[in-house]
């Protein structure tokens, strides 16, 4: 049994998908900067949270675990956080904050179209979606700097396959998008809108010379032009139209995501499902907060005739954002006015959103409580990640009658740990500059209680559902007679 339980994972059938929600600091109701993004891969592949310290004996190489890529490595490296699979550690990190405060989501899966990968092919042993996250966050000071080492490391070593990247730090936020094999372009957010996108490329403008809010591959337009992908004569670049796939399953996998998120935000927008014609940047209704961002992300067409949890239909054509195989979501939140250590906070939803938690991840932290950091290809009683499992796959038993319960807790949760932290918070700022040891050990406590009451909650949720399964089966199956 042990030797099935560590075996090498097969993760063909599933590939990596997200969705991803940007928002600029003059955008958001606390004048927070926010990237976020749900991950969805392979339900049974744990993510456990890794935290790596300073050093100036970093390895030198990166060898991918399971691709071909290599490429050599400063010795001097930042500490970071991540989200790493359990069979890929030191890999697909995905999501964190480095010790210099800058934010990276790594990666959103996107694709090029057969004319731009016929001029510029993927390169099977370029950089992979896998290693993106391990190979930039360490070594950059500013989310420009994450563009710039990225997209030097694309141009170098071509990509394996397609992604969309976001870096945030103090001062702005960039995401950025690969073309084709060495080709990418990078656009900074804009302070008073925010950015959706599901699987697929939403670049359209690029200005060369505007070098304060595009970077990108040298010959982004030369290039284009000299292998028939854009012509002049017709009008200005479209980064999309040049490089990006656009094709019948884009209108059901990824449009309605994009749609369905702009829907709730900015209802006046005049879109329509079945064409991309979405804006790339979009202004809200109003303000966006952190429990709005939460609740984007456990969207699922609620209440409508395209939910599949409500009419238990898993052959829905509409692509919902929270999905069962979501590994974690993560809202990257930076708030500048603050000390470092509180104020670069990754929001963590491990498995799937809609019936999950999220957790406040303090960049200032020093360790996480170890059933955060545990967890295998297989169930186990000591693992968060598995913990949380339990109760989403219960849920999805009989959604309609157990997810009411399951949100009621986790919002009862959620709700309760936001007050907390503001509690805690202003502890902090009272005597961080005075009593900086003190003010460490307030930030850890805070942090190891609040994630060790998560799964004391939990499992009480699983005890509570488990019960009320056993009722149910019960009541179906009596068979008495008397």
């Amino acid at each position: 049994m042990e030797q099935e339980t560590l075996r090498q994972p097969s993760t063909d059938r599933y590939p990596s998908e997200c969705t991803t929600i940007i928002v600029g600091g003059k955008h958001t109701a606390d004048g927070s900067m926010i990237v976020a993004r749900s991950e969805d891969w392979n339900a049974v592949l744990a993510k456990n949270l890794e935290l790596y310290r300073d050093t100036d004996h970093g390895p030198e190489r990166f060898v991918a675990l399971d691709s071909p890529f290599r490429c050599d490595l400063p010795k001097e490296a930042l500490g970071y956080s991540a989200l790493a699979p359990y069979h890929l550690h030191g890999h697909w990190g995905s999501a964190g904050f480095n010790t210099a405060g800058v934010g990276m989501s790594a990666t959103e899966s996107i694709f090029s179209s057969d004319r731009a990968l016929q001029a510029d092919p993927l390169v099977p042993e370029g950089v992979a979606e896998n290693s993106v996250f391990n190979i930039v966050l360490p070594y950059i000071r500013s989310a420009r700097e994450g563009v710039e080492r990225l997209g030097a490391l694309i141009t170098e070593h071509g990509v394996a396959e397609g992604f969309g990247v976001g870096f945030v730090d103090s001062h702005e936020i960039w995401y950025l998008e690969t073309a084709s094999g060495h080709r990418w372009l990078a656009t900074r957010m804009p302070e008073d809108q925010y950015f959706v996108t599901g699987n697929q490329s939403r670049f359209r403008q690029y200005d060369p010379l505007d070098k304060a809010n595009y970077l990108a591959s040298d010959d982004l337009i030369e290039f284009a032009i000299q292998h028939g992908l854009y012509d002049p004569s017709r009008g200005a670049f479209d980064f999309h139209e040049a490089y990006i796939r656009d094709v019948a399953l884009d209108t059901t996998y990824n449009y309605p995501r994009v749609w369905g998120l702009q829907a709730k935000l900015s209802p006046s927008i005049p879109n329509d499902v079945t064409r991309n014609t979405f804006p790339v940047f979009a202004q809200a209704t109003e303000p966006i907060s952190l429990g709005k961002l939460r609740e984007l992300f456990r969207f699922h067409y609620d209440g409508t005739d395209h939910d599949p949890y409500l009419h238990q239909n898993p052959r829905e054509v509409y692509r919902p954002v929270s999905i069962f195989r979501t590994t974690q979501t993560h809202i990257l939140q930076v708030r500048p006015e603050l000390p470092q250590a509180i104020g670069r906070v990754n929001y963590v939803a491990l498995g799937m959103a809609d019936l999950g938690v999220f957790l406040p991840l303090y960049q200032g932290v020093r360790s996480y409580p170890k059933a955060y950091t545990k967890g295998t290809n297989h169930s186990s009683h000591d693992s968060a990640y598995w913990k949380f499992r339990k109760v989403q796959a219960l849920g999805m038993v009989n959604y309609n009658r157990y997810a009411p319960l399951i949100k009621e807790t986790y919002a009862a949760f959620e709700a309760e740990a936001d007050q907390r932290q503001r509690e805690m918070e202003e502890q902090y700022l009272a005597i961080y500059k005075t009593q900086p040891l003190r003010a460490q050990d307030l930030l850890q406590a805070f942090s190891d209680q609040l994630l060790r009451s998560a799964l004391d909650v939990t499992d009480e949720l699983i005890e509570t559902l488990f019960t009320r399964l056993t009722e149910d089966i019960q009541a179906e199956y009596e068979f008495h007679g008397a």
